[in-house]
């Protein structure tokens, strides 16, 4: 028995970043509707998860890359905004400055006083307090 299943997960897909996102608003649509009983949420989430099962098992490995490489291109952009605004509020020693110039995002040590930033693309130069 364990070997037929082994044989039939065998050059499956499998799960990427596509089927994660997938999974994601599987169970945002879920939660809606556990949340307004309106069975569209219902359809719909049963509908992605379907989807993203067939992902999962497909053995058309080329299709589901390029499927997620469309994901991608979209996605990536929005991580690293997510993620660089999230390292500004979690930097407690630094502040984070836009050059009046070129705007340019500049670094600076916090609890400097009044200091002149001199902006590194452009060499433009502007006081701030930090």
């Amino acid at each position: 028995m364990m070997r037929r299943i082994r044989e039939f997960f065998m050059n499956r897909y499998g799960t990427d970043q596509l089927n994660r996102a997938l999974m994601v608003v599987y169970a945002l649509f879920f939660f809606v509707y556990l949340i307004t009983k309106n069975n569209v949420f219902l359809f719909i989430a049963l509908a992605v998860a379907l989807y993203q099962v067939f992902r999962t098992l497909s053995r058309n490995f080329t299709q589901r890359a390029k499927e997620n490489q469309f994901f991608l291109k979209y996605w990536n952009p929005v991580k690293r905004k997510y993620s660089s605004i999230k390292k500004k509020v979690t930097d407690k020693t630094h502040r984070y400055y836009k050059c009046p110039k070129c705007k340019t995002e500049v670094r600076v040590p916090k609890n400097k006083g009044k200091i002149r930033i001199t902006c590194p693309k452009c060499s433009e130069q502007f006081i701030k307090k930090t």
